[in-house]
């Protein structure tokens, strides 16, 4: 309970709470506002607590079984944020510009991303001769789709989730991922459809500081999963040295074992001492 508490105050201190004026509202967010204030809408941080508990929980659980989750938030104030959480726990994340397809259309923008990977080779290896335009030319195209690229590099494949900062502004990337059958978490303000999500935050999408206390929070829990599946890992390795010594020991009881039978084995057979029976002659 103090713990809730104490988040609470953080949240409320963030701004959290603050939504958008009455007339920008979602009537489907009708049970996660408080209140109205001055004509905007006041969230119920107790929801905010109950829906962050729940998405941190679920990412959670993926990262702990190591697949990827996608962080994606292409407004101005939520990009310095999320590029900087997404880097701490090495997941992808996209905060220029979703692209079309980017999940639907993966191969493509594999295809993309192999490209600017073998340019930025080019530009590194100095046996290549490249003069000055070429050169420049190359720059140039390898910073265009890095700026795109550049967050979804080591993601070899689809991600298991998505965390969306503001799913109104990234309505492509949430049908997009709903198509795929992707999980989804996401902010949701009150100018927003909270059934689109799986995971639904109801926070203010808006103020940078409310960005970054959720950002962080859901961050922490990843990490958490992620060290949770590197101790397990430590222990099955641990148990696996075990058992090989184990198997190491057995090995040599029982080639101790053969070794006497095979000794027995050959052992020359005693000859016999008794005089030979021999048969009478026939008259």
């Amino acid at each position: 309970m103090s713990e809730n508490t104490t988040l609470q105050q953080q949240l409320l201190e963030a701004g959290v709470h603050f939504g958008h004026l009455r007339k920008k509202w979602n009537p489907k967010m009708l049970p996660y506002i408080f209140a109205e204030k001055k004509g905007i809408h006041i969230i119920d941080l107790n929801k905010t607590i109950e829906g962050l508990t729940e998405a941190a929980a679920a990412m959670k659980q993926i990262a702990k079984s190591g697949k990827k989750i996608l962080f994606v938030a292409t407004k101005k104030q939520a990009k310095e944020i999320v590029t900087e959480c997404a880097q701490r726990v090495n997941m992808p994340y996209v905060t220029d510009r979703w692209l079309g397809g980017m999940l639907t259309n993966f191969g493509t923008i594999r295809k993309s991303v192999k490209k600017m990977q073998s340019i930025e080779k080019m530009l590194e290896d100095s046996s290549i001769s490249i003069n000055k335009k070429e050169r420049l030319t190359l720059k140039r195209d390898k910073d265009k789709m890095e700026k795109v690229l550049g967050g979804i590099t080591d993601m070899a494949r689809t991600p298991a989730a998505l965390f969306i900062v503001d799913i109104s502004h990234e309505h492509i990337a949430m049908s997009e991922a709903r198509r795929l059958g992707i999980t989804t978490l996401g902010m949701v303000d009150t100018n927003s459809d909270p059934n689109k999500v799986d995971f639904a935050i109801p926070a203010n999408d808006d103020a940078t500081k409310s960005i970054a206390i959720i950002t962080n929070y859901i961050t922490a829990a990843i990490i958490e999963g992620l060290q949770e599946r590197e101790t397990e890992k430590d222990k099955m390795d641990d148990n696996e040295e075990e058992t090989e010594e184990l198997d190491e020991n057995g090995g040599i009881t029982d080639s101790s074992e053969n070794n006497q039978e095979a000794s027995k084995k050959s052992a020359p057979r005693k000859k016999a001492t008794g005089t030979r029976r021999t048969a009478a002659p026939k008259k």
